[in-house]
């Protein structure tokens, strides 16, 4: 089915709004896209010149730069909405595959943990108000205005294909868009700069980041003006860093559904994309085996066990360290072999699935395969490195074995659950499945029918006890549906929570600070501490939002399943 309605001889299309038909789509989208690309690189290039001492780029510039930039995006969102509404031709159709309920519910949890996080870091920032810039207590107020109008933005016109106004409502979501993009930067940075502080600290290195001298730190060393030396300074000032995480799914959550939007600018829908199948009730462990969710929750209870074993231990002496990443490893291990098992057993379900695939344009399901694909490369990059480093490097001993394993199952585990999630995404949803006519029945199962069309049928005898019990001739066939709870749908919901949950567990290890990678001294000797350093600070971010939008797929799976 074609995404844009085409002028036929008996069917018209949809009024069009009112107001000039655009002409050539393709070049409001690359103004958009021309200022996304050149604010996003100012952004770029003050927020990794600000994390670092050699650059004299300071904090405060970029917290300027990023209050700005939030400014001007709730000014514009303020904008829309007031337009949107006062204009009634200004929204012809929804997109009712965009902003699922499930997608907006996450953003709303992760933008609370984002207020929460605000909150710690004007508490901080407040501590020594007398020493501190004025900027840096009024970048999480801003900030916290911004995720309040952007979420209530984004819970209203996640759905919105806008007809009026079309460049400049292209170029404002992606100048929002940019700013999300910007602030996850930035906190990636931050929380990147200050793992590596931690862990320079804890063996005695010097770091080469700010942070070493920076007031953020709460370091007395080198004669900070501003020491952080007070309980409740050290409260908010861990609490904040911890809460990054939230902080940071949020902005990649508020990006996604930015430029779904930004795709529906308009676009012209016919009354199936328009309408779109009805969403089904979210039922939790209905229609499923309970094998799924069991095995899921007894591996994310295990895991978190082992995260919270794993932060005691490595800390502490080598022997502790050594133990700790130990059971973190054999942890990883089993847990992405099943997940890998699993996966493949959801493809070879798909095998005996007979829902056809859905071919219609859907830009959400677009977005969703590219940030797979896309975000998955990170965790191949770190897995393909440590497996270099293992075979070439020595010794080789029972944590390089345990280590060269964990790289070769997350690398099939990435590809198999891709697999899985890209095609279950295709599916059509249930009850659309090809009838099956044994003994070349035609008319069996039929209820309600046409009484001329159904004589009319092929090896169809006269049936005159069939008869509508509607007045007149009723128009339409009604076909039996599939019987609920079949094995195939069963096994795929079980599949889908079991996945969910492991990738849960998976992304709170890295997310809140399991980083292996340094405890482990292979790949650190064999490429150098900076260069480690930089390769897992670059795609380890890449492997956690991995996880959470699988997580958000997966989801959509058990849903559609």
């Amino acid at each position: 089915m074609s995404e844009e309605l085409a002028p036929g001889p008996k069917e018209s299309p949809p009024a069009p709004p009112r107001g000039p038909r655009e002409v050539w789509k393709k070049g409001g989208r690359l103004l958009s896209v021309l200022l996304a690309v050149n604010v996003l690189l100012l952004a770029c290039t003050l927020i990794s010149g600000g994390a670092f001492n050699k650059v004299a780029v300071y904090d405060t510039d970029v917290f300027a730069l990023l209050t700005a930039m939030m400014l001007l995006a709730v000014l514009w969102i303020l904008f829309y909405l007031l337009r949107s509404a006062r204009c009634p031709d200004a929204l012809p159709y929804l997109d009712a595959h965009a902003g699922p309920i499930w997608l907006r519910g996450g953003l709303v949890l992760f933008g609370i943990c984002t207020l929460v996080m605000d909150v710690f870091k004007t508490g901080y920032y407040s501590s020594f108000f007398e020493c501190q810039s004025v900027i840096k207590i009024l970048h999480p107020l801003i900030q916290a205005v911004f995720v309040i109008v952007q979420t209530y933005f984004l819970w209203v016109s996640a759905k919105d294909c806008i007809h009026v106004h079309l460049d400049l409502t292209r170029c404002g979501l992606m100048f929002t868009l940019t700013t999300n993009l910007a602030i996850w930067m930035a906190a990636v940075v931050d929380e990147s700069v200050h793992q590596a502080h931690s862990y320079s600290s804890a063996h005695g290195n010097a770091s080469h980041t700010r942070l070493t001298s920076d007031q953020r730190t709460g370091s007395t060393a080198g004669g900070d003006p501003c020491p952080c030396d007070t309980a409740i300074c050290q409260i908010f000032q861990q609490g904040y860093f911890y809460l990054y995480p939230f902080n940071i799914e949020y902005s990649l959550f508020a990006s996604t559904m930015l430029y779904v939007m930004w795709k529906n600018v308009g676009r012209l829908l016919t009354s199936s994309h328009g309408h779109g199948h009805a969403p089904p009730r979210v039922s939790l462990f209905r229609e499923t085996f309970f094998a799924g969710p069991v095995l899921g929750l007894i591996l994310f209870v295990v895991g978190l066990a082992v995260f919270i074993i794993y932060e005691v231990q490595v800390s502490g002496e080598g022997s502790r360290t050594q133990e700790a990443l130990v059971s973190y490893y054999s942890f990883n291990i089993v847990c992405l072999g099943l997940m890998t098992l699993v996966s493949l057993s959801g493809s070879v379900i798909y095998r005996f699935d007979r829902r056809a695939m859905d071919q219609h344009k859907n830009p959400t399901r677009t977005l969703d395969v590219g940030l797979l694909m896309g975000a998955a490369l990170g965790q191949y990059a770190i897995s393909y490195y440590s497996i270099v480093a293992v075979v070439v490097g020595t010794p080789r001993d029972l944590l390089g074995g345990l280590n060269l394993a964990h790289a070769l199952l997350m690398i099939a585990q990435h590809t198999f659950q891709n697999v899985f999630i890209i095609e279950s995404l295709h599916r059509g949803p249930p009850g659309e499945e090809p009838r099956e006519t044994p003994n070349k029945e035609p008319c069996q199962g039929l209820t309600f029918a046409n009484l001329d069309a159904l004589h009319a049928l092929p090896a169809c005898p006269s049936t005159p006890r069939l008869a509508s019990p509607l007045e007149g001739p009723p128009e339409a066939v009604t076909i039996i549906s599939t019987p609920r709870g079949h094995w195939r749908r069963r096994c795929l919901k079980d599949i889908s929570l079991f996945l969910l949950l492991c990738n849960v567990i998976l992304w709170i290890m890295p997310a809140f600070g399991a980083r292996p990678h340094f405890s482990n001294r292979v790949e650190v000797d064999f490429y150098g501490s900076s260069l480690w350093a930089a390769i897992v600070n670059i795609c380890l971010p890449f492997g956690i939002f991995y996880r959470m939008h699988a997580v958000s797929s997966l989801l959509e799976v058990y849903v559609l399943s």
